[in-house]
């Protein structure tokens, strides 16, 4: 800590009403305040679930009172508390309910996993996999249905990968699917043919729908889901997290975190983005567009907020399915025949700017899952022809995933003023891959940070989180310094070298993503985000300096106390 940076805070040290004690002063310890300036202080105070003062030890020990908690850090680090922009932590904490799934890293890991699901199981019974990444698989290709068919001859098997699936030749016929199938439902879809034989290959893109499976997994009383999901907040809790957003809040996730919330064992704050379905009528769901509208939750609150909304705008890039400028390209790893094949875009455009309007018009900041170039540039352009008569800025368009970008994208997203909440995660766990089916070219605005904050496009650091309990271990990884690490290193996993090291940013950026940024991704600058007098008293102790610890230890950076509202809900053993 610098002479001059305490100096700058000794001398601007705001107080909200110095008469008074404070309730808890946190002092001798290193504040990175991630405000305007990354100032660092020595000190601040706590009264209620408030920061009532920020600066010196000495001016700040001046709020002590006989009945303030004190907390000497001996010079440790501490941060505001951590956020992560995108997770499903009511799905994620029942994943493995019923039985533990092991790591799958090959092809031969998930048919041992699959045989020893059949020996367990009755003839007929299904057997299910999901989201076990083919982008996350030494093979770096899909099960084939040949090899489905014989670790699981008289048992119907469904390998699901986000929105795509491979099935084994029983699913398919138990789901009356054959290669002269046609989709009739109007919604998206396509399934894989072998181009010499005309044969489905079991790959199904978007159409998982169609396979006509049935679980046998033991079910779970609310008590027990709410315990579950009263221990993920712990983990989250563990890892430095003291808020997220839910985005893909169903009815029933709403209502768990309501019932934890009255018990008064809520650890995280949670920003709620309401499950819309794209497929229904646009009748239909303006009217689940009012509902979330008149919701409770819809009023401002700093516990659980359902201010947003989400649906789906294409498939994804670990299964081959989001929607692209350019064709994929016929591909081994993806499974994919077609030369023109791009991907998948489900909504219309005119229904696309119908859907978001009716967000926006009933207070509801819209969202999509939007992963590739293709997809990408539709929101931007559903956006674009609303904020010519609607003015969208303060609205906070947001684009998830975002992953595959584009130049022109990030300067139209800067002037309508459109955030978008991205996942390091997968720049690690998948930029090999990605870079070997799409090459130098079409990776260079892959999750591209370094030109996002230079252009000033706000956007926040996440995980989709979606299975497992474990920070590293989980589908995807919800460590926030592991993200970091992620963006200060743009190193991919069996990869040699980094993925475009000229979009590496700096500590303060990467913190700030987990930050000031995500605070402004869910409406909560002014709450959250930053030490900083008048916000919420969430802070995290940790057990080295991020400023200044070697960049290979930011991922192993462990925390050792949370705190939420000025009270302590964690602490490392």
């Amino acid at each position: 800590m610098t002479v001059s940076s305490v100096l700058a805070f000794v001398l601007s040290m705001s107080v909200l009403a110095t008469n008074e004690p404070a309730d808890l002063v946190v002092h001798h310890a290193k504040v990175v305040t991630v405000d305007s300036q990354f100032r660092i202080a020595e000190a601040f105070a706590v009264r209620g679930e408030r920061i009532v003062a920020v600066g010196s030890d000495d001016e700040v020990m001046k709020l002590v009172g006989p009945k303030t908690q004190v907390l000497d850090l001996k010079g440790r680090t501490l941060l505001p508390g951590l956020m992560d922009s995108h997770t499903h932590p009511t799905g994620a904490a029942m994943y493995e309910f019923d039985h533990p799934i092991p790591e799958m890293e090959t092809i031969a890991d998930v048919l041992k996993y699959i045989e020893q699901r059949v020996a367990v199981a009755e003839e007929g019974d299904w057997i299910g996999i999901s989201q076990v990444f083919v982008t996350r698989l030494r093979d770096q290709r899909f099960p084939n249905r040949n090899e489905l068919d014989r670790v699981a001859p008289k048992n119907p098997v469904i390998f699901s990968t986000g929105p795509d699936s491979a099935v084994n030749s029983l699913a398919l016929k138990l789901s009356g699917i054959d290669k002269d199938f046609k989709i009739t439902d109007g919604q998206p879809g396509y399934l894989e043919k072998d181009p010499q034989s005309g044969e489905l290959t079991g790959i199904l893109r978007s159409c998982s729908r169609l396979i006509k499976s049935k679980s046998k997994s033991k079910s779970a009383t609310e008590a027990e889901r709410l315990d579950r999901l009263k221990q993920m907040m712990t983990a989250y809790n563990a890892v430095g997290l003291t808020s997220i957003s839910d985005r893909n809040a169903g009815d029933d996730a709403i209502n768990l975190f309501a019932k934890l919330h009255a018990e008064k064992s809520l650890t995280c704050r949670v920003f709620f983005s309401y499950a819309i379905n794209a497929q229904d009528p646009v009748d239909k769901i303006e009217e689940r567009l009012k509902k979330a509208a008149a919701h409770p939750l819809h009023a401002k609150n700093d516990w659980l907020w359902l201010r947003g909304v989400k649906c789906f705008l294409d498939g994804g890039m670990l299964t081959g399915s989001a929607y692209m400028r350019e064709p994929w390209g016929v591909s081994t790893i993806y499974g994919i025949t077609d030369p023109a094949y791009r991907g998948l875009l489900y909504i219309p455009a005119d229904k696309l700017k119908s859907i978001a309007r009716l967000s926006f018009d009933n207070g509801l900041q819209f969202t999509a899952h939007t992963v590739g170039d293709g997809a990408v540039h539709s929101l931007v352009e559903a956006y674009e022809a609303i904020n010519r008569d609607l003015p969208l800025r303060d609205h906070r368009p947001c684009i998830t995933h975002c992953n595959f970008m584009s130049r022109e994208a990030i300067d139209r997203m800067k002037a309508v003023g459109i955030v978008a909440d991205l996942q390091p995660a997968w720049l690690r766990l998948d930029g090999a891959t990605l870079l070997k089916q799409f090459g130098e070219q079409r990776t260079e605005y892959f999750q591209p940070y370094r030109t996002l904050f230079e252009q000033g496009v706000v956007v926040g650091g996440g995980s989709d989180h979606m299975q497992k309990f474990g920070s590293v271990r989980s589908i995807n990884p919800y460590n926030p310094f592991l993200g970091m690490w992620i963006t200060l290193t743009r190193q991919p996993r069996w990869a040699e070298r980094p993925l475009h090291p000229e979009q590496l940013i700096s500590r303060e950026q990467a913190l700030r993503l987990y930050t000031t940024n995500n605070a402004f991704v869910m409406f909560a600058e002014k709450e959250k985000g930053s030490i900083e007098v008048g916000k919420l008293a969430d802070f995290i102790v940790l057990d080295r300096d991020y400023m200044t610890c070697p960049i290979n230890e930011v991922a192993d950076i462990n925390v050792r106390q949370t705190f939420v509202a000025g009270k302590q809900v964690f602490v490392s053993e």
